[in-house]
């Protein structure tokens, strides 16, 4: 079972927390890991590029330019036609969505990767406590002057925590996010992920 140091905010360990075997030790699975990271970029994109789909979307008429024969001119039925000048698109982009589906287990293993990784790589610390005084940048810039943070940090809330979220939202690379909107990207997109006791058992709730 992983054993993780308990730090208080001047990052010394004041304890030990046991994080679940089923979430923070298991056999990582790539190919789920980056099919969740293809679902959440698909989800992502707006898929409304859109050009002209038929002739009856243009303006113009429908009549015949000249004759079929006779003037030494290339036949011709329409002025809408796609070799013309103002015509129509052929085979064009239409809107779409480029959305696909995972079911909730492959999910579930995809996050619980994610995390082992993380912690197997000394980039997760559990914190006694995350609290702030007031919404303020410097507050939280000396939070994380003392646990020794820098860089780009996820902080994972077990319910909202507004002074937090408030102070570090003007810091590059800092983010808030609360348990129910764990992600891959998210968590593999941040060097260091911090949370409390609290939240850990929460997380393990969510993927056990």
């Amino acid at each position: 079972m992983p054993e993780l140091d308990l730090l208080d905010l001047s990052n010394q360990k004041i304890g030990s927390v046991e994080a679940s075997p089923e979430v923070f030790d298991v056999a990582i699975k790539e190919d789920l890991v980056h099919q969740y990271v293809r679902l959440q970029l698909a989800s992502k994109r707006g898929g409304n590029a859109c050009t002209i789909a038929n002739k009856g979307d243009l303006h113009g008429s429908g009549k015949k330019p000249w004759r079929q024969k006779g003037t030494g001119r290339a036949r011709a039925g329409n002025t809408r036609s796609p070799i013309w000048r103002g015509g129509m698109t052929v085979f064009g982009p239409t809107p779409r969505s480029y959305e696909f589906k995972m079911n909730k287990k492959a999910r579930k293993i995809a996050l619980r990767s994610a995390l082992t990784d993380q912690l197997r790589e000394n980039r997760f610390s559990i914190v006694e406590k995350l609290e702030l005084e007031g919404p303020k940048t410097r507050s939280a810039n000396e939070m994380m002057k003392g646990l020794g943070l820098s860089g780009k940090t996820l902080f994972i809330l077990s319910e909202s925590n507004r002074n937090l979220e408030l102070a570090v939202r003007n810091l590059p690379g800092v983010k808030t996010l609360l348990v129910g909107g764990l992600n891959v990207i998210d968590i593999l997109n941040h060097n260091q992920i911090v949370c409390t006791p609290e939240t850990l058992k929460k997380i393990e709730e969510r993927l056990s």
